[in-house]
């Protein structure tokens, strides 16, 4: 399990804007570039084509606004080990199938953590608040709710009519007087 801060990996603090960002990655990735280290010794090699990755995954995550801002939230929700664990698989073109696998806690994509039950308990709460707040959940919730009140509207309306046109009897008088209708036509 690989843990470490993007921020860190890429030299900025967490203020650091988006061209801050791009300056320290590309500086970064030529220095780390294993096309640079192709003539080095492999354990040279292997450390450079690490640090890439790294590099490269920092930048993927703190490059886009949508997944820095999600980083963000997670590595302030969590704590302990799983503060700033690797939780986006799709970043893996340089690692080979023969090799462990760079920064993945699960082929889910999400890092496995350990900690106590209440941080779990938090981050489980933390993501079903995020789902409850999507647009497509709260559109769904609210047609449900003009299905609901309309299902409410016709059955208060029905029981009015039929106390309108049916004045002096109820619904379950008038059924009892059908069936005994029907049992002297039967007789």
């Amino acid at each position: 399990m690989d843990v470490r801060d993007h921020y860190k990996v890429l030299g900025l603090n967490r203020s650091a804007t988006k061209e801050e960002v791009k300056e320290a990655f590309r500086k970064l990735a030529k220095e780390f570039h294993p096309d640079k280290h192709s003539q080095s010794p492999k354990a040279v090699r292997d450390s450079a084509t690490l640090r890439f990755k790294q590099v490269s995954e920092a930048y993927e995550i703190l490059g886009d606004d949508c997944k820095r801002a999600d980083y963000n939230i997670r590595s302030r929700c969590a704590s302990g080990p799983y503060v700033n664990q690797h939780y986006y698989s799709s970043y893996n073109s340089y690692a080979n199938a023969s090799g462990p696998r760079y920064g993945y806690g699960s082929s889910s994509g999400f890092a496995s953590r350990s900690g106590s039950n209440v941080d779990g308990l938090f981050t489980n709460f933390h993501m079903l608040l995020r789902f409850l707040t999507t647009r497509a959940f709260l559109l769904n919730l609210a047609f449900a709710g003009v299905l609901v009140g309309g299902i409410f509207a016709i059955d208060t309306s029905g029981e009015a009519l039929w106390k309108m046109h049916n004045s002096g009897k109820s619904f379950e008088e008038a059924m009892a007087s059908i069936d005994k209708a029907k049992t002297q036509e039967d007789a």
